[in-house]
């Protein structure tokens, strides 16, 4: 269960502000919208991605204390840390087909109609 980052009590998935303390959690009125907060004067643009590539788009540029694009740069390095699994030549081919099935079946039909046409 998360917790209030000012009041540090408990709060549901879903709750839109804490009932203890009446901070926002979601942005936009929608719970599936992470509003990412500071507190006190810290400002959320010099640990975030967007800003240190200058893709950021966010009108509060550089000086955002609540924003909801937020990516942290130390969760992209422990991301790039991490081993990534091969893919096995199995899993790439139930991939193709999962993505290109409709298009498998469209070619088997007509391969086996130009079959049947010219035989």
């Amino acid at each position: 269960m998360p917790f209030c980052d000012r009041c540090k009590n408990p709060v549901k998935p879903a709750d839109l502000v804490c009932p203890h303390c009446g901070l926002q959690l979601k942005a936009h009125g929608h719970p599936s919208i992470e509003l990412y907060q500071t507190l006190g004067e810290d400002v959320l643009c010099e640990s975030c991605l967007y800003h240190q590539d200058d893709s950021c788009t966010f009108p509060q540029r550089p000086l955002a204390k609540s924003c909801t694009l937020y990516q942290s740069i130390h969760a992209s390095r422990e991301e790039a840390d991490l081993p990534r699994p091969a893919m096995s030549s199995s899993f790439s081919a139930s991939m193709f087909w999962q993505r290109y099935k409709v298009w498998v079946i469209l070619g088997a039909i007509f391969g086996i109609s130009f079959l049947l046409t010219v035989f």
